[in-house]
């Protein structure tokens, strides 16, 4: 009679917690994952920069970004939160805020310093995501960013399995042919989860001299579009290499609202449109 006693209890409690994580996620309009299929290719950077483009783009104070990269969370660090914590008030904890109101929730925000390390397992991973969604106080969002770490892991299940209504996914990939044989797993992982694609993002699509304005392709470039075509799925976009991305990123700085005129913040500004169509359109249908 004890053990059934606590079946029954663990199982009202996640049933209390399903209830709080739909009530939670129902004041979000969309939800947007930014996965890649592979390390290294910029994918919490442009994470980054589509979330400041889209508040710059008339959603001030209306667009979060959950860092969902448990072992490795980077983006505080980018929006100038390293060493915050989160604020806990009767409601429950609130996000921490960010360049023009953007609501970041993190684990780095939980942990005693930004060294220590995450060394857990698949089901303690879960929870966290979950509860990230379920006890965060987001508040009323447009549209809510989910920064996941690369590959096809137990983050992306999770959120899969945790936001069934997810609108989308934008992939991000870099011109290397390493890179594109990867995107083909992140795009088959998408459509065996049922998750829509909006579309194939290409970052370090060559670098633009800061001198003379001339463009090189340091990586082969077009891969991006090249998949994009071949997979028949949306090529949204590609961002040029910025040395000042990097550094204004360290800086804990926002790129587009720094160098607003710069090719690669152009860029963005053209891609977070065509997220923005995507997801006016999903509406409509």
């Amino acid at each position: 009679m004890t053990s059934l006693r606590k079946v029954t209890e663990r199982e009202k409690q996640f049933s209390e917690q399903e209830e709080k994580l739909r009530a939670k996620m129902s004041k979000v309009r969309h939800k947007i994952a930014v996965i890649s299929g592979k390390g290294g290719v910029g994918k919490s950077t442009v994470a980054v920069n589509l979330a400041v483009a889209l508040a710059m783009n008339g959603h001030a104070d209306r667009i979060g970004i959950l860092d969902a990269d448990i072992h490795g969370p980077s983006v505080p660090r980018m929006l100038g939160l390293t060493g915050q914590r989160l604020q806990v008030g009767p409601p429950g904890p609130f996000p921490a805020s960010g360049t023009l109101g953007i609501k970041v929730v993190s684990m780095d925000f939980l942990l005693p310093d930004e060294n220590a390390p995450v060394i857990w397992r698949g089901p303690l991973k879960m929870t966290a995501i979950r509860q990230f969604l379920s006890d965060i106080v987001w508040g009323d969002l447009d549209i809510l960013l989910i920064d996941l770490p690369p590959g096809t892991g137990d983050e992306p299940l999770s959120i899969a399995h945790l936001l069934p209504e997810m609108d989308g996914v934008v992939i991000v990939t870099i011109p290397s042919k390493v890179s594109q044989v990867v995107v083909k797993k992140s795009v088959n992982f998408a459509r065996q989860l049922g998750m829509p694609i909006i579309g194939v993002i290409e970052n370090m699509s060559g670098f633009i001299c800061p001198h003379c304005g001339k463009k090189s392709d340091i990586f082969e470039s077009g891969g991006g579009q090249k998949i994009a075509e071949e997979l028949k799925i949306p090529f949204l976009g590609s961002i040029p290499i910025d040395q000042e991305i990097c550094e204004d990123a360290d800086r804990g700085e926002s790129f587009i609202v720094e160098h607003p005129n710069s090719a690669a913040s152009k860029s963005f500004m053209e891609i977070v449109k065509k997220i923005e169509d995507f997801l006016r359109q999903k509406a409509e249908n």
